[in-house]
């Protein structure tokens, strides 16, 4: 009796104060994080003062675009994780933002942690297994950027064939091997993904992971129709990253073509989403992959470095401080959800 007691008290204590602990952590680690960026009272006057240009109005739709983009995500995970649990679109928008702000605070390689932070949004016995359903939106996202980036590594392959005075720094043969492996990738990925349920019943074969299939069963329900859904879904969110930059781009006057802006950040993504990275030092390789890329194209290395800032401010930084909001009123033990 004194133990349940006990167990019953560790539960309120973390229910009412785990939500504000967090909060707490969450705000310092990324203020701290955001500060320590070299040059980062200038690369902010310069995001405000090109605001109120004339192309100031692209900025606000780029901030538009930043919940359409979450929006998505949140939608996304809602159908996803309906095979276990149906919840309420809020509620998944809320776990999306609380698992960025875990992923960015607790700086996890290449968004580990945004499965901590959803999985504070699902039932207690569901939490394991939400994060195999988690997986699986990844693998449509990682699926559509590995694509698109293979259609940008063509064209600027044939731009530094047909430029020779372009110098990217890297040797046509590492081009050709990028090309080769991400159309690979993007074979052996789609594989993977419509045939989800034949993977999951051959790991099941296996005694060691047998003794586990309970939490990654709910993925042979997945049948193809649902699966297009989502790589749609993974598809539209993409062109949202993609319109983004490309507004950016024009924001802060560098001077390339609307076609150009497109595929190089198609190469970029594909850089980052092949490098480990965690979130927070994403801003430094985002910056450098962007001058070196658009570089090619423009001289304008200051409005090429402060489109790389305010891309990771609108879609990084600003949704996982809301995120950290969010976890303020989280419980981590209850017996019903939204």
């Amino acid at each position: 009796m004194q133990n349940f007691s006990l167990i019953k008290k560790f539960k309120v204590f973390i229910n009412y104060c785990l939500g504000p602990i967090l909060f707490i952590w969450l705000s310092i680690s990324i203020y701290r994080h955001i500060v320590i960026h070299d040059n980062w009272e200038q690369s902010w006057a310069g995001i405000k003062a090109s605001v109120t240009g004339s192309e100031g109005w692209k900025f606000f739709i780029v901030i538009l675009l930043m919940f359409v983009n979450w929006g998505i995500e949140s939608l996304k995970w809602k159908v996803l994780i309906k095979h276990i649990q149906p919840i309420s679109y809020l509620r998944a928008f809320k776990a999306v933002l609380s698992g960025l702000s875990v992923s960015v605070a607790m700086n996890m390689p290449n968004g580990v942690g945004e499965y901590f932070g959803r999985i504070l949004y699902v039932k207690e016995g569901n939490r394991i297994r939400a994060i195999a359903l988690t997986f699986v939106g990844n693998i449509s996202q990682l699926i559509i950027t590995v694509l698109f980036g293979w259609m940008g590594l063509i064209f600027l392959r044939y731009n530094l064939e047909s430029l020779p005075q372009l110098d990217v720094g890297l040797p046509m043969k590492w081009i050709r091997v990028l090309l080769f492996g991400s159309l690979a990738g993007v074979f052996i990925l789609l594989f993977v993904y419509f045939k989800i349920s034949w993977f999951i019943k051959l790991l099941e074969r296996i005694p060691f992971v047998s003794k586990y299939a309970f939490f990654i069963q709910k993925l042979e329900e997945f049948e193809w129709k649902e699966l297009l859904k989502v790589l749609l879904m993974s598809l539209l969110r993409y062109s949202v990253f993609i319109s983004q930059y490309v507004l950016l781009l024009q924001v802060f006057d560098v001077q390339i073509t609307l076609l150009q802006s497109c595929w190089l950040t198609m190469v970029m993504f594909l850089a980052l989403a092949i490098v480990p990275t965690i979130a927070l030092a994403e801003l430094g390789l985002r910056g450098q992959l962007s001058i070196h890329l658009f570089g090619l194209f423009s001289n304008n290395t200051l409005g090429i470095v402060l489109t790389a800032t305010g891309i990771w401010l609108i879609n990084l930084v600003v949704p996982a401080l809301a995120g950290s909001l969010f976890i303020l009123g989280i419980k981590l033990f209850r017996s019903k959800t939204a």
